[in-house]
């Protein structure tokens, strides 16, 4: 009976190994991707939309969300490049992104995975409808998710699909 070549065993030991490898590791990505990150939020004292914001973002299980009350919340979204015009009544730090007033869930998640070259993401003022902003009966206004750069006056649309588009949002009822 003839033996097989050495090399041959060696190399699909190797391809077998490399496969493990390669199996193990996307295993561990995804269980990465599911971990929840840390949020910090800052608010205005005693803001209750805040506090529905904050626990949607809570409840979707992406993030451990801890909040602190803060009189002096200009001078933290100052420091962190939030355009006044996209100011709100909170700002949470994910990472290194800032998420300015009320985001969608959804588009904390997308800036998170596209890791895109901005400072971070708003929903300027307390449009009604917007995530913790939602009121019984309607009064929906429509409104936008923008990207801003830090300390730069002009801020970004968010890109969609590859294109450099309007982003908005609006609620039933609207």
């Amino acid at each position: 009976m003839m033996e097989k070549p050495v090399h041959l065993q060696s190399r699909r030991a190797l391809l077998g190994g490399a496969g493990a490898v390669l199996i193990g590791g996307l295993a561990g990505c995804a269980e990465a991707a599911a971990r929840p990150v840390p949020m910090a939020v800052r608010r205005n004292p005693g803001c209750g939309c805040c506090e529905v914001w904050t626990e949607q973002m809570r409840a979707s299980g992406r993030f451990i969300v801890t909040t602190q009350d803060d009189p002096d919340l200009a001078a933290f979204k100052s420091a962190r490049g939030v355009p006044a015009d996209l100011a709100s009544c909170h700002t949470a730090v994910v990472g290194d992104y800032v998420v300015e007033g009320h985001v969608p869930l959804a588009d904390v998640v997308r800036l998170l995975d596209e890791r895109p070259e901005i400072a971070g993401i708003a929903v300027g003022g307390m449009p009604m409808g917007s995530p913790g902003m939602e009121q019984p009966g309607g009064g929906n206004e429509a409104y936008g998710c923008r990207g801003f750069h830090l300390r730069r006056s002009t801020y970004c649309v968010l890109p969609l699909s590859g294109a450099l588009i309007a982003h908005s949002h609006v609620q039933d009822g609207a």
